[in-house]
């Protein structure tokens, strides 16, 4: 058995050489490009108009999502390319944006394989640009403050002394309210909100005022709604749903809005 040996050692070897010999001969992958079209717009530039800039990515080097490619366009052709990021898991909202006429998250949409099909990027519509894919979000924020979305108790609160408890039922009011992450593809969205949106507060906002309202914890649901209760706030909904269809989050501010009119017909 010893002669064997260093014959079995040479077989094995020859078959390592020829395997790395088929590897180094392997053809590189033909390249996938695709096709992004882009918004781009610098209020820095004299002169410069809304334009939209063409980009192709090589798909086999760049990760499934439209964020990755927004990244490598970034990183590998054009630094001057702006959007807003931060988490890549569809939790912060920052990448809310365009993505084939539909608002979504860059983080979470796939980029479609078909190399033949142009993916086209706008900033989410009927908003300000700050610059290329950035909005401004300053009056929807200053509208998500104006519902004061805090809890609200009629007795001080010692807070860390003690829970405030709820029933299980109770609890399951708020399933579809807190997951809202404020991305405002809903409300930018909604042609509602297009036309009024000085004075309607759209679907995102009323979402969020709703997850107060529906909470047991909070003692000031008649004051919350009082101060809804004007032609514009809520009643500008007409239930297109547009703002349930694109939610990135498959959640349903159309309904929650609904709840908001009932407990004012029941409440005021």
């Amino acid at each position: 058995m010893a002669s064997l040996r260093p014959t079995s050692t040479i077989t094995r070897l020859a078959t390592t050489l020829s395997r790395c010999a088929t590897t180094a001969a392997a053809p590189a992958p033909v390249p996938r490009e695709k096709t992004f079209q882009i918004y781009r717009w610098d209020p820095e530039k004299p002169g410069d108009k809304p334009h939209m800039d063409t980009y192709k990515v090589n798909l086999n080097e760049c990760g499934p999502m439209v964020l990755d490619a927004l990244l490598k366009i970034k990183n590998e052709q054009d630094p001057t390319l702006t959007f807003r990021r931060s988490c890549r898991e569809g939790i912060c909202g920052s990448c809310s944006m365009n993505i084939g006429g539909t608002n979504t998250l860059a983080c979470i949409s796939r980029i479609d394989p078909d190399t033949s099909k142009t993916i086209k990027i706008y900033p989410l519509p009927h908003m300000y640009v700050v610059k290329d894919l950035v909005p401004d979000m300053t009056h929807f924020f200053e509208q998500y403050a104006s519902v004061q979305p805090w809890l609200q108790r009629d007795t001080e609160i010692d807070y860390g002394k003690e829970q405030l408890h709820q029933t299980v039922k109770e609890r399951e009011k708020l399933d579809g309210l807190y997951e809202c992450i404020l991305c405002a593809c809903c409300s930018t969205s909604c042609p509602s909100y297009w036309w009024n949106s000085d004075k309607y507060l759209g679907p995102a906002v009323l979402l969020q005022s709703y997850r107060w309202l529906a909470d047991s914890r909070d003692h000031k649901t008649k004051e919350r709604l009082e101060k809804l209760a004007d032609p514009f706030s809520v009643y500008r909904c007409h239930t297109i749903m547009n703002c349930t269809k694109t939610c990135p989050k498959g959640l349903n501010p159309g309904k929650a809005i609904a709840e908001i009119k009932k407990l004012m017909a029941k409440t005021l």
